[in-house]
């Protein structure tokens, strides 16, 4: 009777408190993953590089992203390259030279172009890569940045974990160092208008692509920095091939197989894209020999 419905009244009571609780928690969880999916969009929108950095900088948002990296959801479809698009300077160069696809000198070139792989910040980013030096290895600053200790492979075979060695934002280079990894250094040559190269890369997260072009004038001009901000003045190589997102820091390389450019930018609209002159590549391959591990940042602040 009397003890019946004070032991009703507590029953109910408790339930009320824990479905409030439940309630609660629930809707707290579900705040926490509308957070994560909205960042999840900003980080991996293609070419939106200031809501990737919104998003990498909020302290909500990139722990909860850095948490639960969507890099490890996303893997199973494919990283992405964070490269930039350029207007840039117009070409006036023709077609590449199919023929140098069978060149002996591009073909064991081949065989010095690696993958690079990681995480920054929650966002899972590719490039390419290739041998400098015995155990370095040149890419592009904006494929490693926030990238503690990126991963180089070739076409899927056995990876490597290195370190960032020499980081240049604004001519958007970084060298890294690699221990264990076997292959021929890459000569290098001075980029000259109108000659036949081959682009060797990675292109969309996949194996090893060679594509024909041809290198424009070297010229300054205005870019963003490897964090995305404008303007930057640079000397850039404009190359007429198919650039792709993964083909930022792979080489662009003669009939030699020597490197003429690297890589960092596609043309907007229209195909084509821009690269580094290789002469940059020297002073900052020697600050890396000389210098310890660089932790750089997913952004500039």
């Amino acid at each position: 009777t009397a003890g019946r419905s004070v032991r009703e009244l507590l029953r109910l009571g408790l339930l009320r408190a824990f479905d409030n609780v439940g309630g609660a928690l629930l809707g707290a969880a579900t705040g926490f993953v509308f957070v994560w999916f909205i960042g999840a969009l900003m980080l991996y929108a293609p070419g939106e590089h200031s809501l990737r950095r919104a998003v990498q900088r909020s302290h909500i948002a990139g722990s909860l992203v850095t948490a639960l990296p969507p890099a490890r959801i996303i893997d199973v479809l494919s990283r992405i390259d964070p490269f930039d698009t350029l207007a840039g300077p117009k070409l006036d160069v023709g077609p590449g030279d199919p023929r140098l696809l069978n060149e002996p000198g591009v073909r064991t070139a081949s065989r010095s172009v690696v993958r690079v792989i990681g995480n920054a910040c929650g966002l899972g980013i590719e490039g390419s890569g290739w041998i400098a030096a015995p155990g370095y290895v040149v890419t592009n600053a904006h494929v490693v940045a926030g990238v503690r200790h990126p991963y180089v492979d070739r076409n899927g075979g056995p990876s490597w974990r290195s370190s960032v060695a020499a980081f240049d934002p604004r001519d958007d280079l970084a060298v890294l160092r690699v221990p264990g990894l076997q292959g021929r250094p890459l000569q290098t040559a001075v980029p000259e208008k109108g000659a036949a190269v081959v682009v060797l890369g990675y292109p969309d997260d996949r194996a090893l692509d060679a594509v024909v072009g041809r290198l424009g004038k070297t010229v300054p001009t205005f870019v963003r920095d490897a964090y995305g901000n404008f303007p930057v003045a640079r000397s850039v190589t404009p190359i007429r091939a198919v650039i792709r997102p993964g083909n930022s820091g792979g080489p662009a390389v003669d009939a030699n197989g020597r490197v003429r450019a690297i890589v960092f930018a596609r043309r907007a609209g229209e195909n084509g894209g821009f690269a580094l002159p290789v002469q940059l590549v020297a002073s900052l391959l020697a600050d890396a020999r000389t210098g310890g591990e660089i932790s750089s940042a997913c952004t500039d602040s």
